[in-house]
């Protein structure tokens, strides 16, 4: 956290709990854990997705298989980012019909991306169903679209910013809100 006005939002232990939490919440409306696989979406996603993935072990001993979307040109705003955009490698290592996708993010925000992450999933394969679980929700939709599982939920305005921080990439587990103009 920076001596500026940002503020810490969520604490590495906050972080582990909201997950926890949101791991007992998928397998109470997902009893047959065998129908279920996880998709998180690039970059932090995937961490949480993972994490998720972990727990759920921990919970009842089942693997649920984890694999990565890059929404990047699934994205309505994709002109506007210019020419020279850079995705990486959506990795779905299971087939999707028939099963029930958690498809993970860590902040939902105006609901865009997770537009963009489901028409990618069925570009690849119908699955049965869709449930979104989320780290964060700040509010702000765009889009009718509304999450399953949320970590927590944080009023925000439209010039602030939310920054998730995971150990695998970042060095440590947290989640921070910036300040207009920083």
């Amino acid at each position: 956290m920076s001596a500026h006005s940002d503020s810490l939002i969520l604490s590495g232990g906050d972080m582990k709990r909201a997950i926890t939490r949101m791991a007992h919440e998928i397998m109470e409306k997902n009893p047959d854990p065998s129908a279920l696989v996880i998709v998180g979406i690039i970059t932090r996603g995937r961490t949480l997705a993972e994490r998720i993935s972990a727990e759920l072990k921990k919970i009842n001993g089942a693997d649920v298989p984890v694999g990565s979307l890059d929404v990047t040109f699934y994205r309505d705003d994709i002109g506007e980012k210019g020419p020279n955009l850079l995705a990486e490698k959506t990795d779905i290592p299971f087939e999707l019909p028939g099963k029930t996708v958690i498809l993970v993010d860590d902040v939902l925000f105006t609901g865009r991306s997770i537009r963009a992450a489901i028409d990618h999933l069925i570009d690849i394969g119908r699955p049965a169903r869709i449930q979104l679980a989320v780290l964060l929700d700040r509010g702000h939709r765009e889009l009718p679209i509304r999450p399953d599982y949320v970590g927590k939920n944080i009023p925000t305005s439209r010039g602030q910013r939310v920054q998730v921080n995971v150990s695998e990439t970042d060095g440590q587990d947290s989640v921070v809100l910036i300040e207009d103009g920083q």
